[in-house]
């Protein structure tokens, strides 16, 4: 789900602030954009983010402030030559005419690195601080993002319901219709001879067997309702959600192919328009 969030912490003549922001995505992508100064703590502030978010395309800008001077680094003039005149050789070997941009150079720790050998545990922590301020900012927007999620998908649960119980009184009435028509198509067939009624019965029986779809309703009505349970008490039903929703596919795609009414058909192609949009919006779901 989408997201913003941001963090402050100010202590010891040390300022950090984190800014947050996330947009919808299947798994989780941790983007950072770091000072120098925590380049060796990355791995630290990967992790905190990932005990917190568990999906979407996640970008972290750190800045900080010493003594009210945020230029906490230096430039190694040196490599930053060697590394424009690398750029240039690679450009004219290749082909390649994008101009260079400052975002090529920033990346490069040979070039840009810390004007300070390390950052103290105090200041650290002050970083922490910023970070969990910010998560916190984040996941407070993405829950009210989810409250209306959750509605949106309980109305499209409702009318997959109506739906199941238009199908199993559909059924019911196509029955009676078509063991009727058959009766009748035999007997235009067959003319003046004698129908063995037992027999033709039992036939018609077996056609009723393999298209019955009672089981099938029962599942999909038992899905649903695992699924509005799931979405309301678990705490990270992204994957179940998911599993569910291939569950509801399948059992209406053999309610289509049992068919024997273009009403019937029609309404499971319905349901399936609608769990193919919960699907999408599932995907945003931790």
């Amino acid at each position: 789900m989408t997201g913003y969030g941001r963090g402050n912490a100010e202590k010891y003549n040390f300022s950090a602030e984190v800014e947050i922001k996330s947009v919808n995505s299947r798994f989780l992508d941790v983007f950072l954009k770091l000072p120098p100064l925590l380049f060796d703590r990355e791995y630290e502030i990967r992790e905190i983010l990932k005990s917190k978010i568990k999906r979407g395309k996640i970008n972290v800008t750190v800045q900080l402030k010493r003594n009210g001077n945020n230029d906490l680094a230096i430039v190694n003039e040196t490599k930053l030559m060697e590394y424009i005149s690398l750029i240039k050789r690679i450009k004219k070997t290749a082909g390649i005419k994008e101009e260079i941009k400052l975002e090529h150079l920033l990346n490069n720790r040979e070039i840009i690195s810390s004007s300070d050998v390390s950052l103290s545990e105090k200041e650290f922590n002050l970083v922490k601080k910023a970070l969990k301020s910010a998560v916190d900012e984040l996941l407070n927007m993405r829950k009210d993002e989810g409250k209306e999620l959750s509605k949106d998908l309980t109305k499209r649960i409702k009318t997959i319901e109506r739906r199941v119980v238009l199908i199993e009184k559909e059924f019911k009435k196509s029955v009676n219709s078509h063991f009727k028509k058959l009766k009748e198509r035999l007997k235009s067939l067959t003319g003046e001879a004698e129908l063995d009624e037992q027999r033709l019965n039992l036939e018609l029986a077996a056609i009723a067997d393999k298209a019955d779809i009672t089981e099938e309703c029962v599942r999909l009505k038992s899905h649903l309702k695992f699924f509005i349970d799931s979405m309301n008490k678990q705490a990270e039903p992204g994957r179940k959600l998911n599993f569910l929703c291939q569950e509801l596919n399948r059992e209406t795609n053999t309610i289509s192919s049992k068919s024997i009414s273009t009403s019937l058909t029609h309404n499971a192609v319905l349901i399936k328009e609608e769990i193919e949009k919960i699907r999408e919006q599932i995907q945003n779901i931790e």
